[in-house]
């Protein structure tokens, strides 16, 4: 059985749980995720009996790439394929409700005639909570990727005095590009000195000098999934002061990633991390939550937060991440991506956590 029709048959199990016949599946990164088609338009209406008798759909426009990626469907050719697979539908149908329109439910109700149209947001999503190991191994190469591109950045003197951040943005992008991305995994993060204290700072002009913190925080993409890493260093000799935030954040982080575990709430694990640097009084410097799932998506469950909600699982891939962020003076932010695992968290991305002096 391939992991596709593996993850359908997870599916027909929770639709049958939720009492529903079929669920039709509008949300691509979802189709993606049950089918392995890759295109821009599509959806796939999956039937809760115990065979697998799915049907997908697409339009002409991808004839020959969903034959090759999705042989072992049916497939319908038509457009629009939301209304044409529910008027396909009998009995109780489900839909993405957090992903159809007002106006897109309207149209399915008229199109699905005598079916029932219920609200099943979220199904999909649950399942993709954990991951299984043919998705693992895709993350594992996207944070090699990122992996091996910071390290050719700093290998070549990618990072010396007078570069800007959108130059530094730019040739990691490319660099991550050259080791096997299919692209970045969002708009890489690049802040020198006191560009480190935002958070989400977006690369400008502004030079590197000797005595910056460089704050790099970006991923790569393979296969559909995301990788996520934020390493921060420091141009020449550190100054005590950045030496001893940058040890801070990374006894957080380390906390951080020593709390996961199957079982174990989302929030403690952010507890876990942030107590060590509300002890050194830097709470309020904390800005965000720990971290966050990874996958189809760059940000998607389990959030790991103060008010995260749930607990941990073996096969759950989560960044941990905390931050502090000194206004006009710099900022650290350390940040893994790991899976979950009974015998102790995986770490995917494997470029070290020393201070790197550059």
């Amino acid at each position: 059985m391939s992991s596709y029709a593996a993850r359908r048959t997870a599916l027909r199990q929770a639709l049958q749980a939720a009492n529903l016949d079929a669920l039709l599946v509008t949300n691509l990164l979802n189709v993606r995720y049950l089918t392995g088609f890759t295109g821009s338009n599509a959806a796939v209406l999956v039937d809760a009996s115990g065979d697998d008798t799915s049907v997908f759909c697409t339009d002409g426009r991808y004839l020959t790439q969903s034959a090759k990626q999705v042989p072992d469907l049916e497939r319908l050719i038509d457009r629009p394929c939301d209304t044409a697979l529910a008027s396909r539908a009998k009995g109780r149908l489900g839909f993405e409700s957090h992903h159809v329109t007002v106006d897109g439910l309207d149209e399915l109700t008229a199109a699905a005639g005598k079916a029932e149209l219920h609200k099943a947001g979220g199904l999909v999503e649950k399942l993709r909570l954990v991951k299984d190991e043919v998705e693992i191994e895709a993350l594992r190469m996207a944070c090699a990727a990122a992996d091996r591109a910071l390290a050719a950045l700093i290998g070549h003197g990618g990072l010396r005095a007078g570069r800007t951040e959108r130059e530094v943005a730019r040739e990691l992008e490319s660099r991550m590009l050259d080791h096997g991305a299919e692209g970045p995994s969002f708009s890489s993060i690049v802040a020198f000195g006191a560009n480190s204290a935002v958070p989400h700072h977006s690369p400008t002009d502004a030079t590197l000098h000797t005595g910056d913190f460089i704050k790099l925080d970006f991923g790569a993409l393979v296969d559909g999934y995301h990788s996520d890493m934020t390493r921060t260093l420091v141009l020449g000799r550190p100054a005590d002061w950045q030496r001893d935030l940058y040890d801070l954040v990374a006894r957080s982080q380390a906390a951080g990633r020593h709390a996961l575990g199957p079982g174990v709430k989302v929030s403690d694990v952010d507890h876990a991390s942030r107590e060590v640097i509300e002890k050194a009084g830097h709470g309020n410097e904390f800005l965000h939550g720990l971290g966050h799932g990874v996958g189809l998506e760059i940000h998607e469950a389990p959030a790991l937060s103060k008010a995260g909600a749930g607990t941990l699982s073996a096969g759950m891939a989560v960044t941990v991440e905390p931050g502090v962020y000194l206004s006009g003076r710099g900022g650290v932010r350390i940040e893994d991506t790991l899976v979950v695992r009974e015998s102790g968290p995986e770490l995917l991305t494997l470029t070290t956590k020393e201070l790197v002096v550059v």
